[in-house]
């Protein structure tokens, strides 16, 4: 029981802190409306579509998995998703394959995007291996900020909309990167730090339980003999 003791202090004092920020972290989480961090209140349905007779997209000789017509800023365009993992987008009326989205045009997506009344304050490319933290998608994407601090995220082939960041998002997203350990990435919910004191937090909790038991049993032994 003296050697329990001792290992239960000091494997304390060793995952004490992971302990304290795992709690806090999985605290604030948990006391957060999921719909409000991914910011479904920001999100514009997607604009409908008035019938037409639209033109099939030039498909370059590729292999496509999945087609879809879908109403954006500057009118009905195709999403094309090749096999190969590309993605294009091609207009509705004539069929071409489009060129990537300039800022302009990611602009008045980002608008049409997003439901909220604060002004737009500029945009941002990001190639595909620059992403932002708070993106994570490998897309060539351009940033639309706006002055809530809603971050809108364009992917600049398609023009869909990747991703609505809020302000409270990014905290959500912080204490998930504290809560698994991984405040790079944020991703790596299986790596050995994690697992080592995940394991060293339940050894110290049952040590724990073993001295808790162990002590009310000898109370009653003496509670007994008295």
């Amino acid at each position: 029981m003296k050697l329990f003791g001792k290992l239960h202090i000091w494997i304390g004092w060793l995952v004490g802190v992971p302990l304290l920020f795992w709690t806090a972290s999985g605290l604030f989480m948990v006391s957060q409306p999921i719909e409000k961090v991914r910011g479904e209140h920001l999100k514009a349905p997607p604009a409908a579509i008035t019938p037409f007779d639209a033109v099939m997209p030039s498909l370059e000789g590729r292999a496509i998995v999945k087609t879809s017509l879908v109403q954006q800023a500057d009118g009905p365009v195709w999403i094309i998703n090749f096999q190969d993992g590309g993605k294009k987008r091609a207009s509705a009326a004539n069929g071409q394959i489009l060129p990537p989205l300039t800022a302009i045009q990611a602009s008045a997506s980002a608008r049409q995007a997003y439901a909220g009344d604060a002004a737009l304050q500029g945009v941002t490319y990001f190639a595909a291996d620059q992403n932002p933290v708070e993106l994570r998608r490998g897309r060539p994407a351009w940033q639309a900020v706006f002055s809530d601090d809603t971050h809108i995220y364009i992917d600049a082939e398609t023009g869909e909309t990747l991703a609505t960041r809020t302000g409270l998002w990014r905290v959500f997203d912080f204490m998930w990167g504290l809560h698994i350990m991984d405040l790079q990435e944020r991703e790596d919910n299986n790596h050995p730090t994690l697992i080592i004191f995940a394991a060293l937090a339940l050894i110290s909790v049952l040590f724990g339980l073993i001295l808790l038991f162990r002590r009310r049993s000898s109370k009653s032994k003496g509670a007994a003999s008295n």
